[in-house]
């Protein structure tokens, strides 16, 4: 498997006999998936993904980023939540960081559309001064306020710049295939549209067009990250535990769920992770924090954070444990050199690599966190590819699914979500919300 588990640092807080105890709960849930039959049923479709995805679809993305490629300085993705979260984590996890500031051959691309920013507006607007720029708008829908919002303003600058007939030649739409105010908008424009499958809810939905256009703009090999998907979704259909590592995973989190820990906090060593982690929170977020229930996702990069929640997580309320994705091989190497007169200090790590430190911090860490009563599982993927990283979108997609059903909730849906919705649709004067708009209103008041 490219996602191997190690629990070694969990022995002190579960048992071998709560393994036991817990595995007829998550072959249940196997069957409930694989079978269809669990709560949200109609929304598996990422299942099968990898492998069933529309391959003539899958070309078009790759002559399309081409295209873009060509043309464009600056590559615009307008979303929010699953429709570009995805994509900004494989990209940055697979480029850098610093994506648009580095020497490279694609453009730079920036996301708006998630939130209601007019700083951040402006602050596009600018930064595409001068610069050839396309739009891929992203939404199931094309309701949603706030990439919404942004599509019109973006919209009108390629009008303006381009007019009507060029700037349809730079706007691509990812949207429903058949219905909606964006398809139907976008057909009317004849703007290029792929699709928001059916069945794929947006936090897993970053294997379709989604997240495929741009992560493809960047130049990725989409090719691979499918095959690692793919491979994934073979590799990860065992109900032993001890033979799948994305089970395993599942499990653990619930048997520390019940003994009291509220919060996991997934931990990197990579600040290139950093909006995997994001990409992480909303998917477990959304799919298991429901009725009262569910682990609170949040996250950390070390050692950067050790300098600033490493107090609470070490001598804090014991209602946390760690999930950390560890990689064996980094991207680059950097060996320390020798100092003449050790001015710093540092000549015992001479022939060292940064990495080798990095690792050695988190021994340290793990050491001193379960010390100190802090839970930790440690995930491990070999390097940071394309390959590796479908794979782990596959493995984090399924034991998401599987966890869930084993806390005895619908994975799939996200009903706390439409309630700050329809409250800001109201105040703002959306036809149609006028007796709730009379009642929040006065409740403001």
């Amino acid at each position: 498997m490219a996602v191997t588990i190690s629990d070694k640092h969990l022995m002190k807080f579960m048992s071998c006999e709560e393994y036991t105890a817990i595995a007829p709960q998550i072959q249940a849930a196997h069957t409930l998936l694989h079978k269809k039959e669990g709560l949200g049923n109609d929304h598996l479709g990422w299942v099968d993904w990898p492998v069933a995805y529309d391959k003539e679809e899958f070309d078009r993305i790759k002559k399309t980023a081409a295209k873009i490629q060509s043309d464009t300085d600056v590559f615009i993705v307008i979303g929010i939540g699953g429709s570009y979260l995805g994509a900004r984590a494989a990209i940055e996890f697979l480029k850098s960081q610093h994506y648009n500031a580095l020497p490279k051959k694609t453009p730079d691309i920036y996301y708006i559309g998630n939130s209601i920013s007019s700083t951040a507006m402006a602050e596009l607007l600018q930064l595409c001064e001068g610069k050839d720029v396309t739009l891929n708008m992203i939404s199931k829908s094309g309701t949603t306020t706030e990439p919404a919002i942004a599509f019109r303003i973006l919209r009108e600058m390629l009008v303006k710049k381009y007019g009507k007939d060029g700037a349809r030649q730079r706007i691509y739409c990812t949207t429903d295939q058949k219905k909606g105010i964006l398809k139907k908008f976008a057909t009317d424009e004849g703007y290029e549209t792929f699709v928001v499958p059916d069945g794929i809810g947006g936090r897993y939905s970053v294997l379709t067009a989604v997240g495929l256009l741009p992560i493809a703009v960047a130049g990725a090999d989409i090719d691979a990250l499918m095959q690692g998907a793919a491979d994934a979704r073979t590799d990860l259909m065992s109900t032993d535990l001890e033979q799948n590592a994305c089970y395993k995973y599942a499990a653990i989190r619930n048997i520390l769920y019940r003994k009291g820990m509220a919060v996991e906090l997934l931990v990197s060593y990579e600040p290139s992770f950093t909006m995997m982690s994001e990409w992480w929170k909303q998917l477990y977020g959304e799919s298991e924090g429901k009725n009262h229930k569910g682990l609170f996702p949040a996250s950390v990069i070390f050692s950067t954070d050790l300098h600033s929640m490493g107090q609470y997580i070490q001598d804090g309320r014991r209602i946390l444990f760690e999930t950390v994705v560890q990689i064996d091989k980094p991207k680059y190497e950097i060996t320390i050199g020798y100092e003449e007169g050790d001015s710093d200090g540092l000549n015992f790590l001479e022939g060292k690599t940064m990495d080798y430190v990095n690792k050695k911090a988190f021994e340290g860490t793990v050491l001193a966190h379960t010390d100190g009563e802090v839970p930790n599982v440690i995930l491990t993927i070999p390097e940071v590819n394309e390959h590796e990283l479908g794979y782990l979108i596959y493995f984090f997609e399924k034991a998401c699914a599987i966890s869930g059903y084993t806390m005895c909730l619908n994975p799939f849906d996200q009903p706390g979500v439409e309630s700050y919705k329809k409250n800001m649709f109201a105040l703002l004067g959306k036809p149609g919300y006028e007796d709730l708009r009379a009642d929040l209103e006065a409740r403001l008041k």
